[in-house]
């Protein structure tokens, strides 16, 4: 009964967001208004064929009936209140279950309100750092996130534009030896468009409209650019998808919606080179082999790890991966999750992570069994990864690529062969981020952990500062 009355509320929180009554709801979906009010409130069953018609009625998606996205919900939440300010309230994991399942808007309407509570609070931070007092309440949003939230929502899949992306490879007729006469050749038969490689890094592309051409930079490898092609083919043939998924109302700037279509026309431009069958049949005899599959269909490392997260083709899923780049700083510049694992939002991640540790040894995959404090294990691999264009006076970024699934499906990976899966002993213990882990015996510990007392002995020191001794 629990578990109706879970998704009762769940179907109340959603009709009320539409703003439809119960009657209307139910004429929608061709049952008495009684019958609605009793699964409401958890008195009755929620049959899948109802569940369908619900679907189509509130005009959501089924995974909107799911328990992924308010556990996604219910972990930023509890990052949100592992903030000092709430320290004093005492509030426990069970407080904010509750509330993301009995009241969900209000819960997503208290992680709205943390996320501009934090932006506000760091750039008042950045302005007494800078001398400067002004601008306080004029605060640019921040698109990366906003549009990294839809692509979690889309669980990074896009049907529209895998099925554009395999028209494009046929009707180009490309091969592995081909690609960039090839797509050069479609440009110019189908959009009278020339392309032209000059001197220079500073641009690395750029298309005229008025002209009719586009300019690619001598400093970019043959592979970007295939890629910077297949994407600007994306913004000209495919506006109708992006401008469509730009127009998402989770996107509340314009920098966001631009931020959205040159994302999506990335990722049209990996599933022009890496077309989803041929890809996800090679990803599974390679089993995964990421440097394997690079060689195979010319594309980087983390080209490859990044297209591994988007087969999520019903009936022809590849395995359920995360994704997860950081600089040296321990910047996040992309995160992803399919496997179930939770980034921090607004903190820093867990120095044991191996994605961090990466940048220890460069150019070398680490490998790493990750153990969440709650059981959940994970399979992770990371590497590092350089992206520069120039000479000498144009140094290389060099970034972390880490990409992992749950440690059940570790076996089909060529990088668990000399991993012994089953001992438990070879997995390292991390978390989320130091204000939501428990575990006190660390000594990379920053701050002490959201819940439970701490206790500090003067005379005594543990492994470290917020780490009792024996």
């Amino acid at each position: 009964m629990a578990e109706e009355q879970k998704l009762g509320r769940k179907v109340r929180a959603i009709r009320r967001r539409e703003g439809l009554t119960q009657a209307k709801l139910a004429e929608r979906m061709e049952i008495s208004a009684s019958y609605l009010n009793l699964i409401e409130n958890g008195r009755r069953s929620l049959t899948a064929p109802l569940l369908l018609k619900l679907t189509e009625a509130l005009g959501v998606k089924l995974e909107d009936f799911t328990q992924e996205a308010d556990a996604r919900v219910l972990a930023e939440l509890m990052e949100a209140f592992g903030d000092a300010l709430f320290d004093d309230l005492g509030l426990t994991q069970g407080d904010v279950r509750e509330l993301v399942e009995a009241a969900p808007n209000a819960a997503r309407a208290v992680q709205l309100l943390y996320h501009e509570f934090r932006a506000l609070r760091e750039e008042v931070q950045t302005l007494k750092l800078a001398g400067e007092g002004q601008g306080l309440l004029e605060r640019p949003l921040q698109p990366s996130e906003e549009v990294s939230d839809l692509l979690q929502r889309e669980r990074n899949h896009f049907p529209e534009l895998e099925v554009a992306a395999e028209q494009l490879h046929k009707a180009c007729g490309m091969s592995e030896f081909s690609r960039y006469d090839r797509l050069r050749a479609y440009l110019e038969r189908e959009h009278r468009i020339t392309v032209q490689v000059r001197p220079g890094g500073r641009e690395l592309r750029r298309y005229d409209p008025e002209q009719r051409a586009i300019t690619l930079s001598e400093v970019l490898p043959p592979r970007s650019r295939h890629f910077q092609l297949a994407a600007q083919i994306a913004l000209i043939n495919e506006t109708e998808h992006l401008d469509r998924w730009a127009a998402d109302p989770s996107l509340t700037s314009d920098a966001a919606r631009s931020l959205c279509r040159m994302a999506l026309a990335n990722y049209f431009a990996a599933a022009v080179l890496m077309p989803y069958e041929p890809f996800r049949r090679a990803a599974e005899e390679a089993r995964y082999d990421i440097e394997a599959l690079g060689h195979r269909f010319r594309t980087s490392f983390e080209q490859i790890a990044h297209r591994l997260t988007s087969l999520r083709r019903p009936g022809a899923e590849g395995i359920p991966f995360h994704l997860l780049r950081v600089d040296l700083a321990g910047n996040v510049s992309k995160r992803f999750s399919a496997s179930g694992l939770r980034f921090a939002r607004y903190s820093g991640g867990c120095p044991r992570w191996n994605v961090f540790r990466a940048f220890l040894t460069p150019n070398t995959i680490r490998t790493q069994i990750s153990e969440f404090e709650d059981g959940t294990t994970y399979f992770c691999l990371a590497s590092t990864v350089r992206s520069g264009y120039g000479g000498y006076h144009a140094p290389a970024t060099l970034y972390a690529v880490g990409i992992g699934c749950e440690l059940r499906h570790a076996d089909r990976l060529v990088y668990a062969d000399a991993v012994d899966l089953q001992n438990e002993r070879a997995r390292v213990p991390v978390g989320v981020t130091c204000r939501l882990c428990e575990r006190l015996d660390c000594a990379q510990r920053a701050f002490p952990p959201l819940h439970g007392t701490l206790t500090i002995d003067e005379n005594a020191r543990g492994l470290s500062f917020y780490a009792p001794p024996e």
